[in-house]
């Protein structure tokens, strides 16, 4: 019993100890199991090593960067590498001098001496020239020949930098070719769709060219604006480089003011942010306030830039011009380097911008709705440019508040927020149309990177513009043949689109015009029209236009690009918040009321184009289209001027939603923006006029001008008898298309709203009139069937207004029958 008893003490060590080593073993062999079927452990293990060896890197770098002085020893090598010392800003121009050509002439022992004197003296010369080019500094402004004569001096500096690109974009390559090899690991196996592999493209090369540095993130920058050839996912990825630069040190941009401005930050601002409120590509933006208490915005340009980006241009001209001799093209390829280096190079110089941004707000200061900064002189420099801070909404920040991405789903009045932020996002977007507009048409003066991180949204409705680095100023013929390619793309006139475009110096003379228009035909033959206007996305009808441009190697002037992607860019935005926005329904009004009011004989030949056929023929169609778009999507003047000013929203019945084009027509004839439209009516073909107004497509106008006739019959009457009367403003005549032509509600064709008889007294619409049918007299046919539509007119509108007066005259003399209230009545 007490052997059976015994305590767990008692058995042997030996024992125990083996059994240990068994539960031992048996655990560590679960654990490998375990480790070997699951691959997460392990990599936890590795990243946390990782984490540890970057932490103490990390640590070490920051030690020998205090300790060693690094920093400034890096800034030695730099000046060193760049041969900065040897540079002498005050160096004057040199002649260019060619290596001496060796001359042996039959001549004496003393002349063979003097010659060799002159020919060491030659060399020695070109020597000293080749020692003297080693000090010439990089240009100011951009010179091709300039440049290379700075690098062919530093190939080191050249080879270095294609190095890195090399490596850069090798490493990306690499990237994006592992990156489908996550779907074979099971942990990690996801659908990798088309759109998914373009995004994952597009975030790896953002990635690279922020690697790059500010040359590419400009480059990328412009790229993400045209989705149209790019592709949508990679547009969008690489969109995030207009706010994801990483800035620059606050102590090196509060030096650079103050070497810039020759004094203390603190002597001219009482106040800067800490951290700057956006960074971009070539500088950064901090808000502060003067001395004087005013709001600005500081923008302060990174170190050491300007070296930078004329490497890079020297280096892309270098590709091109390698690029022009394999593909054995006509065109010079470089002119595209110099065309960017010139600007990227005019954007380094913050005097040229501030310059910039006050021209922009003289030429376009008599448009209310758009809002440029004021520039303070006193605080701008080479480097540092000091302007108005505009407070508004970003139009990203708009678009993520009306799609709910940036609401609290919880909020109460998250419905509220996306329908105002997206009421907001489409009035900015057709502002930003019409702005773009105005600078294209009007001013020619266009804003060169109109892309959303430069455009603000004010509280009072304004459009705001950041960013004038680079200006483009359109000649007028351009001006108009823009115009007119914008008129006969909405008419589907693909030949007298080329026309336009040729005009434009876009299309290359000896292009096959007739292959070119067969092409474009075939591209957008397919677009359908909806009430006139194309309905289709203005993107899709500029990519169509580009593949037939890249076909036929059209030229592309740096004014078409800007225009085209500022209109995407706008419609991008605007098809995010609203799917239904057409670019072409939000322009072609503006394009309507420059023809129709601009008495010019460029825009009188663009609209002669469009109304008149070969033959001068009128087509009675287009200019309904033109007056009902114009008048309807507020194109033309919200007033008309003559004997009363009448809104021409008036013009829309409210029971049929027909537009009275007749009584926009006869208004503005006698009017002072009626001068083209006269101008039209005489020099068209009277009789195709005539022919128009009996047709069977003219029938609303019949409608219409019964009306007219009826008002001033009624008018007439009035005038003649209405002592015993006064005339009723509750009576009014409405005409539709329906059968029931008569109605007792208010309208704004009143006696009181506009005196159509005076139209008869202007000498110069009874010349159009006597003009128009001396030319029909021609067809006595034409003539009688005139005289029978205009009678059946004359009558309806006098049995019309006979019916006026006799209803003027029953509330006159008989007492208006008063209704009971409705509670009376309910209660009776």
């Amino acid at each position: 019993m007490a052997t059976a008893m015994a305590s767990p003490s008692s058995v042997p060590i030996s024992v125990m100890d083996s059994l240990r080593a068994i539960k031992t073993r048996a655990r560590s062999e679960q654990k490998q199991k375990r480790a070997v079927g699951n691959f997460s452990h392990l990599a936890q293990v590795v990243r946390k090593d990782m984490e540890f060896l970057k932490g103490g890197i990390t640590r070490g770098i920051e030690w020998a960067n205090d300790a060693l002085h690094i920093p400034q020893i890096s800034r030695t090598l730099d000046d060193l590498l760049w041969l900065r010392n040897l540079e002498d800003p005050l160096a004057p121009p040199l002649t260019a001098t060619s290596w001496p050509q060796p001359s042996y002439p039959a001549l004496t022992g003393v002349d063979l001496l003097m010659a060799d004197l002159k020919a060491l003296e030659a060399y020695a010369g070109y020597l000293y020239y080749m020692s003297k080019i080693w000090s010439k500094p990089l240009p100011e402004a951009y010179d091709p020949q300039d440049v290379a004569d700075y690098f062919s001096c530093r190939p080191h500096v050249v080879a270095l930098r294609l190095l890195q690109v090399f490596s850069s974009f090798a490493a990306a390559l690499i990237r994006i070719r592992t990156s489908g090899i996550r779907k074979f690991v099971p942990s990690l196996e996801k659908d990798m769709d088309s759109k998914t592999s373009q995004y994952t493209f597009g975030m790896v090369l953002k990635e690279t060219l922020l690697n790059l540095g500010p040359t590419f993130i400009k480059v990328g920058q412009s790229l993400s604006t045209r989705p149209d050839i790019i592709g949508t996912e990679i547009s969008k990825a690489l969109s995030e480089l207009h706010d994801q630069i990483p800035p620059f040190p606050r102590t090196v941009a509060m030096r650079i003011i103050e070497e810039e401005l020759g004094s203390s930050v603190q002597s001219y601002f009482s106040s800067i942010s800490e951290e700057p409120i956006a960074a971009a590509s070539f500088g950064q933006v901090y808000r502060g306030f003067t001395t004087d208490g005013i709001d600005v915005a500081v923008k302060v340009q990174r170190p050491n830039l300007r070296h930078v980006v004329v490497r890079d241009i020297y280096i892309l001209r270098l590709g091109l011009g390698l690029l022009q001799k394999i593909a054995n093209r006509k065109s010079d390829l470089c002119l595209y380097a110099d065309e960017l280096g010139k600007g990227l190079v005019g954007e380094l110089d913050y005097t040229l911008e501030a310059a910039n941004a006050s021209k922009f707000m003289e030429v376009h200061s008599s448009f209310a709705f758009m809002r440029v900064p004021k520039v303070f002189p006193h605080l701008s420099r080479k480097r540092v440019l000091t302007m108005e801070w505009i407070v508004g909404d970003n139009p990203t920040d708009l678009l993520s508040l009306s799609t709910g991405e940036s609401i609290d789903s919880n909020s109460t009045h998250m419905e509220e927020q996306k329908i105002d932020a997206k009421r907001r996002l489409l009035d900015l977007v057709n502002k930003g149309v019409e702005a773009a507009l105005v600078q294209l048409l009007e001013t020619g003066l266009l804003h060169a990177d109109p892309h959303p991180g430069n455009l603000r949204y004010t509280s009072s409705g304004q459009i705001g513009f950041l960013d004038f680095g680079l200006l483009c100023q359109m000649e007028k013929k351009h001006q108009f043949a823009m115009l007119a390619s914008i008129v006969h793309i909405v008419n589907g006139d693909w030949e007298s689109l080329i026309r336009a475009l040729t005009e434009m110096d876009v299309v290359r003379p000896g292009t096959n015009i007739r292959r070119v228009t067969l092409d474009l035909d075939y591209a957008l033959g397919e677009v359908e029209f909806k009430d006139g206007i194309p309905d289709v996305k203005f993107s899709r009808v500029l990519g169509k236009i580009w593949s037939v441009a890249l076909k036929y190697q059209f030229r592309m002037p740096p004014y078409y690009t800007l225009v085209l992607r500022s209109l995407a860019s706008l419609e991008g935005l605007a098809v995010a918040a609203d799917k239904n926005f057409k670019t072409f329904e939000s322009a072609y009004p503006f394009v309507v009321r420059k023809l129709l009011t601009e008495n010019s004989a460029a825009t009188r030949k663009i609209l002669y184009s469009v109304l008149l056929n070969r033959k001068k023929e009128f087509q009675w169609q287009r200019l309904s289209l033109f007056l009902r778009i114009g008048a309807t999507r507020k194109g033309l003047p919200r007033r008309i001027a003559s004997n009363n000013e009448i809104p021409v929203d008036a013009l829309t019945n409210k029971a049929t939603g027909v537009f009275d084009v007749a009584s926009l027509v006869l208004r503005l004839l006698p009017s002072k923006d009626g001068a083209v439209l006269r101008r039209l009516l005489m020099t068209a073909d009277g009789a195709s006029l005539v022919r128009a107004v009996v047709s069977k497509e003219a029938k609303v106008f019949h409608q219409q001008f019964c009306g007219i006739i009826g008002d001033m019959l009624y008018q007439w009457i009035i005038q003649v008898f209405g002592q015993g009367f006064a005339a009723s403003q509750h009576s009014q005549v409405i005409l539709g298309s329906g059968p029931d032509r008569v109605s007792g509600q208010t309208s704004e064709l009143s006696t009181s709203a506009y005196n159509y008889t005076s139209i008869l007294k202007d000498r110069r619409i009874r010349l159009i009139l006597s003009k128009i049918l001396k030319s029909a007299r021609k067809d006595p046919v034409l003539m009688l069937r005139f005289c029978w539509t205009s009678a059946v007119i004359i009558i309806t509108a006098s049995i019309l207004a006979c019916h006026r007066v006799i209803v003027s005259l029953s509330e006159a003399y008989f007492v208006p029958v008063h209704h009971p209230p409705k509670s009376y009545a309910m209660s009776a």
